[in-house]
């Protein structure tokens, strides 16, 4: 199972012809190319896999999904709890 997470773009370049950004994943900030996303511009919010930015969201929708990510991590940890 793979799970996207959303991720901020707060670099473009190129390097050996292929373009690439680097993503701001709520302060760890990795490497993906871009070629799939021409458009991709900074400040957009993207998901990658297997470090390929693959789509492009929505400020709203990618704040969304971080919730939801959030909300799943605190129902497993009152899981681990006991709760």
């Amino acid at each position: 199972m793979c799970l996207a997470v959303p991720g901020k773009i707060i670099e473009i370049y190129d390097t050996a012809g292929m373009s690439m950004c680097k993503i701001d994943f709520g302060g760890v900030v990795r490497e993906a190319c871009l070629q799939a996303l021409p458009d991709a511009r900074v400040g957009d919010f993207t998901i990658v896999h297997a470090g390929f930015a693959l789509n492009i969201l929505s400020e709203e929708d990618a704040m969304e999904t971080l919730q939801a990510l959030r909300e799943l991590g605190e129902i497993e940890d009152a899981m681990d709890a006991g709760v």
